[in-house]
């Protein structure tokens, strides 16, 4: 009948019929990667606990170590692999190193190759999402897309408290190893797509093809990130979020550690918050991400995550409490993986192959893990001069407003882009 609403998952999803295909295996994709992922993190965050805020520091400031190692030998595969290549053996490079950790368990080792892996691999997913659509498709696609992640997240949490106690915490890590071999195989179904249909609107005519290496040199993807003004924007956003969101993880050891102390009922503490928040930003990805980038543009969706931090570290200003953190965080969480990401990862459709994959991977491993590590000093600089979790949480809200700043720089930057 002429006038019904097309109610096709095609229509609800803003996926064209040729995009199908992509949508599916790049959901499944993001939701066994991150299903992986998920299964692990209950046990990294009771180790953290265990470990107390005192020794995190030492932790975060490895991991950024181990990001500075990383990034010029992932700059050299960019540089002499076509993407069909190197993106596979990123993949394999983790896959062996879970293998590994299941022969030799050691728990230090253990939370910075996490905090690695979930950085590079994530950042890996989404350079390559941003090379195969263009910036009209990743309004539309982007939250479908990152709704497989939250699935992942959701059904990982699961699959440890089912499966911890039947196999034993060592053989979870097996287990997360063959997600991500299917994860694998979901990549080069996209791959194969993507040479099917090449991307629309590339910025520049003179890139090489999506099955030539991208040349230049390891560190091009610093260097790009550092001097173009677009790119340090997304820099300092990036920033911004990672030392708010460390201040709030190392204010949930101290909280957490004293609300509950058996590190049984820590871990299903954390399995439950992680649920909660995924489950949060799955509604919010599958009904509300694509309408509200569409109706508010890139500016105000970067922006709300921002304005609900001020909100929420002045919350823990005046109540630094396991309830308000766990509203705050739960919030915090949800809004990133359902608003702000999405608009974040769409911000890379905007540039050049090179930076999608090299500036990208430098922005998302070593400015991140720089902000965490940085962030951990600070937080036990502050501690030691006698500020509480209240006086902590007051002391992020200037940074907060920082962030919104450069949110809405980046929205009118992101829009000249585009229409250019």
């Amino acid at each position: 009948m002429s006038g019904t609403p097309d109610r096709t998952p095609s229509r609800w999803l803003r996926a064209e019929p040729h995009e199908q295909p992509a949508l599916a295996w790049a959901f499944a994709y993001f939701f066994l990667l991150l299903a992986a992922y998920y299964m692990l993190r209950p046990v990294r965050d009771a180790l953290a606990v265990q470990a107390g805020a005192d020794r995190l520091q030492w932790l975060f400031t490895a991991t950024f170590l181990a990001m500075l190692a990383l990034v010029p030998a992932y700059g050299w595969l960019c540089a002499r692999l076509p993407r069909s290549r190197f993106l596979p053996a990123v993949y394999a490079f983790f896959i062996l190193n879970l293998v590994g950790f299941y022969f030799f368990p050691e728990p230090g080792a253990f939370f910075v190759w996490l905090n690695v892996f979930n950085l590079f691999a994530v950042s890996v997913f989404w350079s390559l999402m941003a090379d195969l659509f263009s910036p009209a498709q990743a309004t539309r696609l982007f939250g479908a897309i990152a709704a497989g992640g939250s699935c992942g997240a959701i059904a990982g949490p699961a699959l440890t408290a089912g499966a911890a106690t039947l196999l034993g915490t060592a053989n979870l890590l097996l287990l997360s190893a063959l997600l991500l071999s299917f994860a694998l195989l979901a990549m080069m179904k996209l791959l194969a797509w993507g040479k099917r249909y090449p991307r629309q609107g590339e910025p520049l005519a003179e890139e090489p093809a999506v099955d030539q290496p991208l040349g230049g040199t390891i560190l091009a993807g610093a260097r790009a990130a550092l001097s173009s003004p677009y790119l340090l924007g997304i820099c300092a956003y990036l920033f911004c979020y990672t030392v708010l969101s460390t201040s709030l993880y190392f204010q949930q050891v101290e909280i957490v550690g004293k609300a509950i102390p058996e590190i049984g009922e820590r871990t299903r503490f954390f399995a439950t918050v992680d649920f909660a928040v995924n489950s949060i930003a799955l509604v919010l990805q599958l009904a509300v991400t694509a309408r509200l980038a569409e109706r508010i543009g890139a500016g105000w969706m970067l922006a709300l995550m921002p304005l609900v931090s001020i909100a929420g570290f002045a919350a823990l200003g005046v109540s630094p409490t396991l309830a308000t953190l766990v509203a705050v965080g739960v919030t915090r969480r949800a809004g990133e993986f359902a608003i702000s990401k999405p608009m974040r990862e769409a911000l890379y459709t905007a540039v050049s192959r090179e930076d999608r994959y090299k500036a990208k991977g430098f922005t998302d491993t070593v400015v991140y893990r720089g902000g965490d590590a940085l962030s951990g000093w600070l937080f036990n600089a502050l501690r030691s001069a006698g500020l509480g979790a209240a006086g902590i949480a007051w002391a992020a809200v200037p940074v907060a407003a920082g962030w919104l700043a450069v949110a809405f720089w980046l929205g009118r930057s992101y829009r000249r882009k585009i229409s250019s």
